[in-house]
């Protein structure tokens, strides 16, 4: 079916399926809007975090590295925790003596970040998973509710034939094809994005746990 005769199709279709169409169409085209924005940001992250742990773990002075870190907003992963930990720490520093308590300081600044990260990797991934679940059953509705109106115009036709009903079924099963164009790549993509989410929230907090663990000896050498 050449791209003509689909427009035909839609085109020649009554208004509901008409309508279910086109708001499928526009989900399709958001969905696909979302995933090129969640990529890059993605993308993003993992460059930085690549970045920064090259740095980190190459043994360089604690204080060097967080003047390094630029004076902005775009931290994530990793960079974003040893910022938000280095900066408690740094007030911890100009007491005498530092207590388990402030050391729990320290944790409760870097799951807060975390939990920061977390929520910004999650931005729109609700919405693909609701274009992959959803889709398909709104592509249903205007196949079913397409073919119940063809079979309708049987009872004006002085002849049954599957010629008088063809036209009719495939303006309706159009909807249902593109039910299944905007749910395939939502689902893909959620799948996607949400291992990533998992696998970066996972390296994250195994960084938070070995800065913990450097603090806390720094902490001792300073006794």
């Amino acid at each position: 079916m050449n791209e003509i005769s689909v427009l035909n199709l839609f085109l020649e279709a009554g208004l509901v399926v008409k309508s279910v169409m086109f708001v499928l169409l526009l989900t399709s085209v958001l969905s696909w809007i979302v995933i090129i924005e969640r990529y890059n940001f993605y993308k993003k992250i993992k460059k930085i975090n690549s970045e920064f742990l090259s740095r980190f773990w190459s043994g360089k002075d604690l204080h060097s590295l967080y003047e390094e870190i630029p004076d902005n907003n775009i931290n994530y992963g990793s960079l974003n925790v040893f910022k938000s930990a280095f900066n408690e720490f740094n007030t911890l520093k100009s007491s005498n003596q530092v207590t388990e308590l402030d050391l729990e300081g320290i944790n409760r600044s870097m799951r807060v970040a975390i939990a920061s990260d977390e929520e910004q990797m999650n931005v729109n991934l609700s919405f693909l998973a609701n274009v992959g679940s959803v889709s398909p059953y709104i592509g249903l509705f205007g196949t079913v509710w397409g073919i119940m109106t063809a079979f309708q115009g049987l009872s004006d036709a002085t002849q049954a034939t599957i010629n008088a009903v063809a036209p009719g079924i495939s303006e309706a099963l159009v909807a249902t094809a593109m039910g299944l164009f905007a749910a395939i790549p939502a689902v893909l993509a959620y799948n996607k994005f949400a291992s990533e989410l998992e696998s970066i929230s996972q390296s994250t907090i195994i960084f938070s746990e070995e800065l913990a663990s450097i603090f806390y000896k720094q902490t001792l050498k300073n006794k």
